[in-house]
């Protein structure tokens, strides 16, 4: 039975499973973006998201604890200089995992878990998605509206001629 068991012990002693979701943080914070299983990428999420909560307030006291966990100092500066002022606004969930499939040699779920502001391609999209009004009404009473007022003869010259937008 499961009883109140909050933990994935993902089938390691806890000194490797420490290490392990330290090893991966720190590739996390470089690369911004790693492939792993969808029960590695759950536990790294909630080992990774309060350090990257504590990056917010960049004091000593705040760094020295991130790297007790880390144990990386390049990971600790990228985690304060350059992800921390990006996800300053943000109240949580700093981390997406997004599900790829599985894998050829032993079927196990595979994932993709990468920071949310850092995702390039996405935010293009959704800037440009952003842009783009759209409408649900009917279009049709626009068209009808310009034919029913001819009152200018330049008007009517007008849709004659290609529109340069």
């Amino acid at each position: 039975m499961r009883h109140n068991k909050s933990v994935n012990h993902l089938g390691r002693t806890d000194s490797h499973r420490k290490a392990m979701l330290a090893n991966m943080s720190v590739s996390l914070i470089s690369h911004k973006r790693i492939q792993t299983t969808v029960a590695k990428a759950k536990a790294l999420k909630t080992y990774l998201e309060p350090l990257v909560t504590k990056s917010k307030e960049d004091t000593t006291h705040q760094r020295r604890t991130v790297f007790s966990y880390l144990k990386n100092k390049e990971a600790v500066t990228e985690l304060f200089r350059n992800i921390a002022p990006k996800i300053a606004d943000r109240p949580g969930g700093y981390l997406r995992v997004l599900h790829t499939g599985f894998r050829q040699g032993d079927g196990a779920e595979m994932a993709l878990i990468e920071f949310v502001d850092f995702n390039e391609a996405a935010l293009a999209s959704g800037s440009s998605k952003a842009a783009k009004k759209t409408t649900r009404r009917s279009r049709a009473k626009k068209a009808e509206a310009p034919a029913a007022q001819p009152a200018a003869p330049e008007a009517a010259e007008a849709p004659a001629e290609p529109k340069a937008e």
